[in-house]
C-alpha cells in the first residue's frame, strides 16, 4: 500500500487516520504542496493523480485512487474490521452526511488552491484572505455543532464512543481551522469531540507533526 500524502492537508490525514484504525501498514510518499511552485503540479505525480491534488491511495501498483472519501469506502470495503460505519442504514447515512458536510460544505471553500486564486488572482490582501477562511468554517461549525449537540447518537464522539468516518473528517478540518485562529471553543460539543478524539492512537499517529515530511 501506498500514500501519496501531504502533511498538512487534511484530507490525507483522514486517511491516514483511517490506515492506523484499520492497522494497515503502508509507504508514505511526501508530495510537497507549496515548495518549488507545488509538487503536485510536476508531471511526475499528475501521471499519479491528474487532478495534482493528495491524497492519492495505490494498493496494488496498478489502481490509484483519488478523493479521500473514495479512499476510505475502499478501505471500509476491503478491509471491514474495525468497522469505521455503524450497522443500519439510518445511522450510516446519518455518519456520512456527517463527514460530507465537512468534506463537502466547508473544506472546499478554504482548501489550498481556493485560497491561492483569491489572493494570486483576484488580488485579496492576507488578512481579507483570512477572514474568508474563518468566515466559511465557522459558518459550517454552526450547523455541525447544533447537529451533533442535538443528537442522542453523539457520545464521545460523532456517533458513540468509538470513531466513524465523522470523526476522521472532523479532527483534520479542526487542526486547518487552529492555524487561521478560528476559536472553536465556541463550538462545545465540536471541542470536546477534537479533544478525546486526538488522545487516541490511530489519530495522533496520523498528526500533521508526526509525519516524515512535517516542518
Amino acid at each position: 500500500m501506498k500514500l501519496y500524502s501531504y502533511f498538512r492537508s487534511s484530507a490525507s490525514y483522514r486517511v491516514r487516520i483511517a490506515l492506523n484504525l484499520k492497522n494497515l501498514s503502508y509507504e508514505y510518499v511526501p508530495v510537497h504542496l507549496v515548495r518549488d511552485g507545488g509538487e503536485q503540479l510536476k508531471p511526475e505525480y499528475r501521471k499519479v493523480n491528474p487532478d495534482a491534488i493528495v491524497p492519492t491511495f495505490v494498493d496494488d501498483e496498478q489502481h490509484a485512487i483519488q478523493q479521500s472519501l473514495a479512499i476510505i469506502e475502499y478501505l471500509e470495503e476491503t478491509h471491514p474490521e474495525p468497522p469505521l460505519l455503524p450497522k443500519s442504514p439510518v445511522d450510516r447515512a446519518h455518519v456520512r452526511s456527517l463527514a460530507l458536510q465537512i468534506a463537502c460544505e466547508i473544506h472546499p471553500l478554504n482548501n489550498l488552491r481556493v485560497l491561492k486564486y483569491l489572493k494570486r488572482t483576484l488580488g485579496v490582501d492576507d488578512a481579507a484572505k483570512d477572514a474568508w477562511y474563518r468566515h466559511w468554517v465557522e459558518a459550517g461549525f454552526e450547523t455541525l455543532e447544533a447537529r451533533l449537540a442535538g443528537d442522542p447518537r453523539t457520545g464521545k464522539l460523532c456517533f458513540g464512543d468509538t470513531p466513524t468516518f465523522a470523526d476522521l473528517f472532523l479532527v483534520p478540518q479542526i487542526y486547518n481551522a487552529h492555524r487561521f485562529n478560528v476559536d472553536t471553543t465556541r463550538f462545545p460539543t465540536i471541542q470536546r469531540i477534537h479533544d478525546y478524539a486526538v488522545q487516541l492512537d490511530a489519530f495522533a499517529r496520523a498528526a500533521p507533526g508526526a509525519q516524515p515530511d512535517s516542518e
